[in-house]
């Protein structure tokens, strides 16, 4: 079992940035890849970063490449999300999840955080 708790989300003006955090405990940390998802309200959970076990691999869909960024401390049992120029459709509840193998799409994961919500003004 795994266990995730995201932090760093709250309210950001468009264009700002936000550093979201994925704390996990219990089993091996690098023996998982982790993704982050968002679902935003009357919308399908979307993948916006995923990351392989030694943080060697990364994905983005176009929707965020080139203003998230995905990293994690093994040491520290961390993955975290760094957001910069978000827009208002970037806001949504942001999720952690945590995988046996890289992976690219929403499917396929095994633990699942409580999620942390981001919102954007305009």
């Amino acid at each position: 079992q795994v266990q995730l708790l995201e932090s760093g989300g709250g309210l950001v003006q468009a264009g700002g940035s936000l550093k979201l955090s994925c704390a996990a405990s219990g089993r091996t940390f690098s023996n998982y890849a982790m993704g982050w998802f968002r679902q935003a309200p009357g919308k399908e959970r979307e993948v916006v970063a995923s990351i392989s076990r030694s943080g060697s691999s990364t994905y983005y869909p176009d929707s965020v490449k080139g203003r998230f960024t995905i990293s994690r401390d093994n040491a520290k049992n961390t993955v975290f999300l760094q957001m910069i120029s978000l827009k208002p459709e970037d806001t949504a509840v942001y999720y952690c999840a945590a995988a046996k193998s890289w992976l690219k799409t929403t499917a396929g994961y095994d633990y699942w955080g409580q999620g942390t919500q981001v919102t954007v003004s305009s």
